[in-house]
Protein backbone atom coordinates (compact mmCIF):
# COMPACT_ATOMS: atom_id res chain seq x y z
CA UNK A 1 0.00 0.00 0.00
CA UNK A 2 3.42 2.33 0.99
CA UNK A 3 4.00 2.41 -2.85
CA UNK A 4 1.30 4.85 -3.58
CA UNK A 5 2.59 7.73 -1.02
CA UNK A 6 1.45 11.25 -1.91
CA UNK A 7 3.46 13.99 -2.12
CA UNK A 8 1.99 16.15 1.40
CA UNK A 9 4.19 18.88 1.09
CA UNK A 10 2.51 21.37 -1.57
CA UNK A 11 1.11 24.24 -0.45
CA UNK A 12 -2.71 24.22 -1.30
CA UNK A 13 -4.49 22.08 0.63
CA UNK A 14 -7.02 20.88 -2.33
CA UNK A 15 -3.65 19.88 -4.49
CA UNK A 16 -2.91 17.11 -2.05
CA UNK A 17 -6.61 16.38 -1.64
CA UNK A 18 -6.90 15.72 -5.17
CA UNK A 19 -3.28 14.29 -5.26
CA UNK A 20 -5.03 11.93 -2.37
CA UNK A 21 -8.04 11.37 -4.27
CA UNK A 22 -6.29 10.04 -7.67
CA UNK A 23 -3.96 7.51 -5.82
CA UNK A 24 -6.40 6.17 -3.28
CA UNK A 25 -9.89 6.46 -4.50
CA UNK A 26 -10.63 3.37 -6.09
CA UNK A 27 -9.75 1.56 -3.60
CA UNK A 28 -11.34 3.08 -0.90
CA UNK A 29 -14.59 3.01 -2.88
CA UNK A 30 -13.56 -0.99 -3.50
CA UNK A 31 -13.01 -1.20 0.69
CA UNK A 32 -16.39 0.90 1.08
CA UNK A 33 -18.52 -1.16 -1.93
CA UNK A 34 -17.04 -5.05 0.13
CA UNK A 35 -18.65 -2.98 3.33
CA UNK A 36 -21.78 -1.72 1.95
CA UNK A 37 -22.95 -4.07 -0.76
CA UNK A 38 -23.63 -1.25 -3.24
CA UNK A 39 -22.03 0.98 -5.61
CA UNK A 40 -24.15 4.19 -4.83
CA UNK A 41 -23.17 4.08 -1.48
CA UNK A 42 -19.92 2.87 -1.91
CA UNK A 43 -19.25 6.16 -3.86
CA UNK A 44 -21.37 8.36 -1.79
CA UNK A 45 -19.17 7.32 1.31
CA UNK A 46 -15.56 8.39 -0.19
CA UNK A 47 -16.95 10.97 -1.89
CA UNK A 48 -18.31 12.48 1.80
CA UNK A 49 -14.54 11.35 3.53
CA UNK A 50 -12.53 13.29 0.89
CA UNK A 51 -14.51 16.71 1.44
CA UNK A 52 -14.11 16.04 5.11
CA UNK A 53 -10.86 15.95 4.73
CA UNK A 54 -10.91 19.07 2.31
CA UNK A 55 -12.75 20.93 5.08
CA UNK A 56 -10.37 19.95 7.50
CA UNK A 57 -6.90 19.20 6.27
CA UNK A 58 -5.49 23.06 7.71
CA UNK A 59 -6.78 21.39 11.14
CA UNK A 60 -5.10 18.14 10.80
CA UNK A 61 -2.06 18.05 13.20
CA UNK A 62 0.18 15.44 11.00
CA UNK A 63 -0.76 16.10 7.47
CA UNK A 64 0.70 12.74 6.50
CA UNK A 65 -1.79 10.90 8.18
CA UNK A 66 -4.24 12.13 5.58
CA UNK A 67 -4.67 8.34 4.36
CA UNK A 68 -5.08 7.07 7.86
CA UNK A 69 -8.06 9.75 8.17
CA UNK A 70 -9.55 8.77 4.95
CA UNK A 71 -10.03 5.06 5.51
CA UNK A 72 -11.11 5.98 9.25
CA UNK A 73 -13.64 8.50 7.53
CA UNK A 74 -14.94 5.57 5.01
CA UNK A 75 -15.22 3.19 7.53
CA UNK A 76 -17.08 5.67 9.72
CA UNK A 77 -19.15 6.52 6.93
CA UNK A 78 -20.27 2.82 6.11
CA UNK A 79 -20.59 1.97 9.60
CA UNK A 80 -23.93 5.24 9.50
CA UNK A 81 -24.97 3.92 6.34
CA UNK A 82 -25.37 0.52 7.73
CA UNK A 83 -27.26 2.12 10.48
CA UNK A 84 -29.59 4.40 9.04
CA UNK A 85 -30.83 1.02 6.64
CA UNK A 86 -31.96 -0.82 10.09
CA UNK A 87 -31.89 -4.17 8.57
CA UNK A 88 -33.72 -6.50 10.74
CA UNK A 89 -30.98 -9.63 11.71
CA UNK A 90 -32.52 -12.30 10.30
CA UNK A 91 -32.13 -10.39 6.98
CA UNK A 92 -28.02 -9.93 7.63
CA UNK A 93 -28.18 -13.84 6.37
CA UNK A 94 -29.66 -13.36 2.82
CA UNK A 95 -27.07 -10.89 1.90
CA UNK A 96 -26.60 -11.59 -1.98
CA UNK A 97 -24.03 -9.41 -3.68
CA UNK A 98 -25.02 -7.28 -6.54
CA UNK A 99 -24.30 -8.13 -9.83
CA UNK A 100 -24.35 -5.16 -12.46
CA UNK A 101 -23.53 -7.21 -15.59
CA UNK A 102 -23.08 -10.25 -17.28
CA UNK A 103 -19.24 -9.91 -17.46
CA UNK A 104 -19.11 -8.90 -13.69
CA UNK A 105 -21.52 -12.26 -13.16
CA UNK A 106 -19.14 -14.13 -15.01
CA UNK A 107 -16.25 -13.13 -12.86
CA UNK A 108 -18.15 -13.46 -9.45
CA UNK A 109 -18.05 -17.03 -9.05
CA UNK A 110 -19.94 -19.26 -6.69
CA UNK A 111 -17.13 -19.05 -3.83
CA UNK A 112 -16.51 -15.39 -3.98
CA UNK A 113 -20.29 -15.30 -3.69
CA UNK A 114 -20.19 -17.45 -0.57
CA UNK A 115 -16.92 -15.71 1.15
CA UNK A 116 -19.22 -11.85 0.75
CA UNK A 117 -22.24 -13.95 2.01
CA UNK A 118 -20.20 -15.28 4.91
CA UNK A 119 -17.91 -12.14 5.39
CA UNK A 120 -21.56 -9.90 5.88
CA UNK A 121 -22.86 -12.54 8.49
CA UNK A 122 -20.05 -11.94 10.59
CA UNK A 123 -19.66 -9.47 13.85
CA UNK A 124 -19.14 -5.61 12.77
CA UNK A 125 -15.87 -5.58 14.32
CA UNK A 126 -14.68 -9.25 12.51
CA UNK A 127 -15.84 -7.86 9.07
CA UNK A 128 -14.01 -4.12 9.48
CA UNK A 129 -10.74 -5.99 10.54
CA UNK A 130 -11.03 -8.45 7.41
CA UNK A 131 -11.57 -5.85 4.98
CA UNK A 132 -9.00 -3.90 6.30
CA UNK A 133 -6.28 -6.77 6.20
CA UNK A 134 -6.88 -8.55 3.24
CA UNK A 135 -9.10 -6.67 1.03
CA UNK A 136 -7.47 -3.39 1.37
CA UNK A 137 -4.64 -5.31 1.83
CA UNK A 138 -3.22 -2.97 5.08
CA UNK A 139 -0.77 -4.24 7.35
CA UNK A 140 -1.68 -4.71 11.12
CA UNK A 141 0.10 -1.57 12.06
CA UNK A 142 -2.13 0.77 9.59
CA UNK A 143 -5.00 -1.20 10.00
CA UNK A 144 -5.14 -0.77 14.00
CA UNK A 145 -4.09 3.50 12.88
CA UNK A 146 -7.36 3.55 11.18
CA UNK A 147 -9.68 1.27 13.41
CA UNK A 148 -7.80 3.47 16.36
CA UNK A 149 -7.04 -0.33 18.20
CA UNK A 150 -3.77 -1.82 19.44
CA UNK A 151 -1.95 -4.49 17.03
CA UNK A 152 -2.54 -7.05 19.35
CA UNK A 153 -6.46 -5.89 18.92
CA UNK A 154 -6.15 -6.57 15.36
CA UNK A 155 -3.87 -9.85 15.40
CA UNK A 156 -6.61 -11.14 17.81
CA UNK A 157 -9.49 -10.07 16.12
CA UNK A 158 -8.02 -11.24 12.66
CA UNK A 159 -7.42 -14.88 14.02
CA UNK A 160 -10.86 -15.12 15.18
CA UNK A 161 -12.73 -13.80 12.39
CA UNK A 162 -11.01 -15.98 10.08
CA UNK A 163 -12.27 -19.10 12.48
CA UNK A 164 -15.57 -18.05 12.23
CA UNK A 165 -15.48 -17.09 8.62
CA UNK A 166 -14.21 -20.66 7.99
CA UNK A 167 -17.06 -21.74 10.17
CA UNK A 168 -19.94 -20.22 8.24
CA UNK A 169 -18.31 -21.46 4.76
CA UNK A 170 -18.18 -24.69 6.18
CA UNK A 171 -17.81 -27.00 3.22
CA UNK A 172 -16.70 -24.02 1.10
CA UNK A 173 -13.32 -23.30 0.20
Amino acid sequence: MQADIVDLSTPSSGETVSALYAAHALGLTRMALVMLGDRESAEDVVQEAFLGLHRRFGGLRDPDKALVYLRSAVLNNARSVLRRRKLPSWFAGTYEPPIWSAESAAMLGEERRAVLSALHRLPRRQREVLVLRFYADLSEEEAAQTLGVSRGTIKSTTHRAVAALGRLLGDHP
